[in-house]
């Protein structure tokens, strides 16, 4: 429900001070009086403001407390044949205020009516007029359905014009198998190089097929060929190990000890020069002092 306003409320511009308008301004308490009748018992609030409809109309505006009706009001047009003539009440009505709450346009059924809304045996006629389709007569703008109406001289009565292809193409692009798709994004490859691809005729083969792939999310579903899933006929299972292994392990829970038996004594190592030519020096001069 949407607020709605009334036009030309308060409007005191288009009042000429003659005294045939003073009295129509002033005509407060009949304008009352006349909204109170037919509210029927029903409580009217207090005057909230006038509308000058023409220099002979005015019309009263008093809020109504009927439940249900928040923001509504009740409009009392008094008018005036001028001169001596007293004032009358031309007409009482409800109008909704401007923050009343009101029904929605409305809207014809088949305008309503959205995808997934048609049930088991329910019919949804075409308008004779509908743009999306054009005469079958060579009238398709698709090579490939005007070339088989050509061969078998018989046709489809309206087939899809170019603004129906649009639509379709634009809504297919934009659903759940496009290539904007959370699928398509983490998929390893494009329907465009699946295997299970099997693209449409005409048009639209450039850009859209039907998935093939009975294990696929979208198995005979018409698809996008930058779309794409984890079921693609190329994608290829890395089988290595997530934890790397070592080519050679040595295990060291276990020590082998092997025993070496010695058949001889081991020579003892040589001095080095140095010390060996310190000795004889020591030796010869042993020798002079005896």
């Amino acid at each position: 429900m949407t607020p709605t306003s009334t036009p030309a409320e308060h409007r005191t511009d288009s009042i000429d001070g003659t005294p045939e308008s003073t009295a129509l301004v002033n005509a407060v308490p009949l304008a009352q009086a006349a909204a109170e009748e037919a509210a029927e018992g029903e409580e009217v609030g207090g005057h909230v403001g006038i509308s000058v409809e023409d220099p002979a109309a005015v019309t009263h505006f008093f809020e109504a407390a009927h439940p249900g009706y928040s923001g509504w009001r009740w409009a009392v047009t008094v008018s005036q044949a001028g001169g001596e003539e007293p004032v009358t009440v031309s007409e009482v009505v409800l109008l909704p205020g401007p923050q009343a709450l009101v029904a929605p346009d409305w809207v014809p059924w088949n305008q309503r009516v959205k995808a997934g809304d048609l049930g088991v045996g329910d019919l949804l006629p075409t308008a004779p007029d509908d743009p999306r389709l054009v005469p079958g007569f060579l009238a398709s703008d698709d090579s490939a359905v005007e070339e088989v109406a050509k061969e078998i001289g018989l046709g489809r009565m309206r087939v899809l014009s170019w603004e129906g292809r649009a639509e379709a193409a634009e809504r297919w692009t934009g659903g759940d198998f496009g290539p904007g798709s959370d699928m398509a994004r983490s998929a390893p490859g494009s329907c465009a190089g699946c295997g299970f691809f099997l693209p449409l005729a005409g048009a639209l083969r450039a850009a859209f097929g039907v998935c093939g792939n009975e294990y696929a999310p979208a198995d005979g579903r018409v698809v996008h060929a930058e779309y794409g899933c984890g079921a693609h006929s190329e994608a290829e299972v890395d089988t290595t190990p997530l934890v790397p292994v070592a080519e050679v392990v040595y295990d060291d829970s276990m020590l082998d000890v092997e025993h070496t038996v010695l058949t001889g004594q081991a020579p003892e190592p040589e001095a080095p020069a140095a010390e060996t030519a310190e000795t004889e020096a020591d030796a010869a001069a042993n020798e002079a002092r005896e």
